[in-house]
């Protein structure tokens, strides 16, 4: 009797035990499938398709307001860019990228074709002279009715005043210089010549008793000894320094219609943009422009650049976020995804506590078997 009452309760456990165990895996199961309903008849059977694949647009609405409002917020990633640890890390992995530009043998040109932009040279020459005659023009214009005092700095102003007495002494020390040379010694002669010419018979006279060459050479030495007199030279710098204070009172279009400035200065900056070819820019390996920089770069403009890019990120995160529209592009992937490669997303985080649910309807089964038969046995 005994035996038959245990062997009833192992039955009655076992059986328990397998319907829980078999009820809760195909619980599980009917998660996931079927993928699609079911008709017999041409009526749906019940709880086809699967909870997941019936419910996916809705799972994948509530997976993306989850990760906007919940997992990837606009606080968090501001917490992420403010860290130090993670400042850190950007700092390093610019570095690295720093020192690659610095070593590099690429040329400003191949950069430029490598992102589709042809005739580089040419192109940024034209810009540079439209660039700069677009500021030429634009200065003239700021300052056109201005006088030459009220353009020019008072700091340049005073150097002006300063390097008089030395642009006197370089005019003498020319002029000494050139009349002394065979050449000034014959540009003296003709112009002794052209004066007695236009003098008549008194000049005619003096050239046949002194003769031309014996007039040079008495002039000659008189006239260097004129430039070299310190007294020339303080003549000259009170001419020049009383010129310049004339000018410095005049507006630039004064100038202008006196010596033509204007449009010189024009043609001055083409030559400028012609001489600074873009060519020579161009081809010369980025190395040679970075690497006696490299010490200012990494230490000084990498810092800022990092800190002025954080900057913007973190002012302008939400707005990005926003525009990004994170729960759209949350909602489309999932949407794209087939259901079993959702069932196999789930059971690789899920697949110990599906195993474990199952274990458990099995033993809660097996348990309700257990007291069935007890019960059985005692009525």
């Amino acid at each position: 009797m005994v035996m038959k009452d245990l062997l009833l309760v192992l039955i009655m456990i076992s059986i328990g035990a397998a319907i829980g165990g078999v009820t809760n895996s195909l619980a599980i199961k009917m998660l996931f499938r079927p993928y699609k309903p079911i008709f017999v008849f041409g009526k749906r059977v019940p709880f086809t398709p699967g909870l997941i694949p019936k419910r996916r647009q809705e799972l994948a609405n509530q997976l993306g307001k989850m990760v906007v409002e919940h997992l990837l917020t606009a606080e968090g990633i501001k917490r992420k860019f403010l860290q130090s640890q993670f400042q850190e890390q950007i700092k390093s992995w610019g570095e690295i990228q720093v020192k690659k530009l610095i070593q590099s043998d690429k040329t400003p040109e191949q950069i430029m074709t490598a992102l589709s932009i042809e005739n580089s040279n040419d192109l940024i020459n034209s810009k540079l002279k439209v660039f700069a005659q677009s500021k030429y023009n634009e200065l003239i214009r700021e300052n056109k009715k201005k006088s030459l005092q009220e353009i020019v700095p008072e700091h340049v102003e005073d150097d002006l005043y300063v390097a008089i007495p030395k642009v006197a002494s370089f005019i003498t020390e020319k002029g000494i210089t050139y009349f002394e040379s065979p050449e000034g010694k014959q540009k003296l002669k003709k112009m002794i010549e052209d004066f007695l010419s236009t003098r008549g018979m008194l000049g005619n006279m003096i050239g046949m008793f002194l003769g031309n060459d014996s007039l040079v050479d008495k002039v000659q030495p008189e006239v260097v000894k004129f430039l070299k007199n310190q007294e020339t030279k303080n003549l000259l710098t009170t001419l020049i320094a009383r010129e310049w204070t004339s000018i410095k009172e005049m507006t630039l279009e004064e100038i202008d219609a006196k010596w033509g400035v204007i449009e010189k200065g024009s043609g001055l900056i083409d030559r400028i943009v012609e001489i600074v070819n873009a060519n020579d820019l161009l081809t010369k390996p980025l190395s040679t422009y970075l690497k006696p920089n490299e010490e200012i770069l990494i230490n000084k403009w990498l810092p800022k650049a990092i800190e002025l890019t954080t900057n913007y990120l973190v002012s302008h995160l939400e707005e990005m976020m926003k525009r990004l529209k994170l729960e759209d592009v949350v909602k489309e992937q999932v949407e794209t995804f087939a259901v079993d490669r959702l069932e196999d997303m789930i059971l690789s985080i899920s697949r110990k506590e599906f195993k474990m649910i199952t274990y458990l309807g099995a033993l809660l089964g097996g348990i309700i078997g257990g007291f069935q038969a007890i019960i059985v046995m005692l009525f």
